[in-house]
């Protein structure tokens, strides 16, 4: 009993002398204030070097929303073979590696901002540098194209390719057309090799092929369908030149090519120009009984190389959309020497 009443007595003299030990240790004087540190970066600091409180981003948006990018550019086309231009997704994997979609794209973007443009890299207005401005290697014939920023568009405005057995040469053999070369022809969008035009892969019988200026315009497409925007109907991310019977001219007339008062009227008799000879061709294609009245598909047969080569003439210069604009020139003396040629 004396042992424990020792060791509790012994811990109650050890717990009362670290109280005391305790209670006798004070904090000195605070001492005087550090530096001020570096301020701290404002959060949203990246974000409005884009994201201003100005509204051009905005008319931009507003316009590609109306454009044909946005709205009909088929891009359930998400499958190997059409992915590579008619989805944003796809796009931007045949520019990085430089190949073919190599898998179907699952839940796919019509074109927008990142397909165009390095959108979220940086975080820096750099960002709205383009994705590709290299020369553009045509698909038709492997010539080259080079557009300055319009080579953007070219990657994808242009013929595909034709299989060399159906591919007319001038002076060649007769081709046999089958059913299944119904669809013959340059796809829907050759608009690169029109504006290349001389050795670009079109039909080029007889002589007197000459390029316009628009071939070598510094920036392509852009001088032209990113001139300034009227509204969300014209120019600018909408990018038509044309909106009911208005025309977008300011393109046209920056550069001093064309008188601003004159330019309308003359590309109004161009294109009739220009679709006066398409429907010679097409009545000549229709006897010649490759083609049909009422579409730009062919029938199965043997034809010679002129008759194939002038409806690719003519079905390339229908699906390029401009009656000739793009190259007044060239598109003028290719459907005159296939007419010619059919004659």
């Amino acid at each position: 009993m004396k042992k424990i009443l020792f060791v509790f007595g012994f811990a109650a003299l050890a717990a009362m002398t670290t109280v005391s030990f305790t209670s006798c240790t004070k904090e000195g004087p605070a001492g005087k204030d550090g530096e001020a540190g570096i301020n701290g970066t404002d959060g949203t600091a990246t974000c409005i070097q884009c994201h201003d409180n100005t509204e051009e981003l905005f008319a931009k948006q507003n316009q590609w929303a109306a454009s044909t990018h946005a709205t009909g550019g088929n891009y359930a086309r998400s499958t190997v073979g059409c992915a590579d231009c008619h989805t944003s997704q796809g796009f931007r994997e045949a520019m990085a590696t430089g190949q073919p979609v190599a898998n179907d794209i699952s839940n796919a973007n019509p074109i927008n901002c990142y397909t165009c443009h390095e959108i979220h890299k940086t975080y820096t207005p750099t960002d709205w540098a383009l994705t590709t401005v290299a020369p553009v290697t045509l698909m038709l014939n492997g010539a080259s194209v080079d557009f300055g920023t319009g080579n953007l568009c070219a990657n994808c405005h242009q013929s595909r390719p034709i299989d060399a057995a159906v591919m007319p040469v001038v002076g060649g053999p007769d081709i046999i057309l089958t059913a299944a070369n119904k669809r013959y022809g340059s796809h829907h969008g050759p608009q690169a090799n029109i504006i290349g035009g001389i050795g670009k892969g079109l039909y080029e019988i007889g002589t007197g092929y000459m390029n316009s200026a628009h071939t070598s315009l510094e920036k392509g497409c852009v001088t032209c369908h990113l001139s300034d925007g009227y509204g969300n109907q014209g120019g600018g991310h909408v990018m038509n030149v044309k909106y009911g019977t208005s025309y977008v001219t300011s393109g046209c007339t920056e550069a001093g090519c064309h008188d601003a008062t004159a330019v309308k009227q003359e590309i109004l008799d161009y294109q009739a120009e220009i679709q006066t000879l398409l429907d010679q061709i097409k009545a000549k294609l229709v006897e010649a009984g490759i083609a049909n009245e009422g579409d730009l598909y062919t029938k199965p047969g043997t034809y010679s190389a002129d008759v194939v080569g002038a409806f690719l003439n003519h079905q390339s210069v229908t699906e390029d959309k401009s009656l000739g604009v793009h190259n007044p020139r060239y598109v003028k003396k290719l459907l005159e020497n296939s007419l010619a040629a059919l004659n």
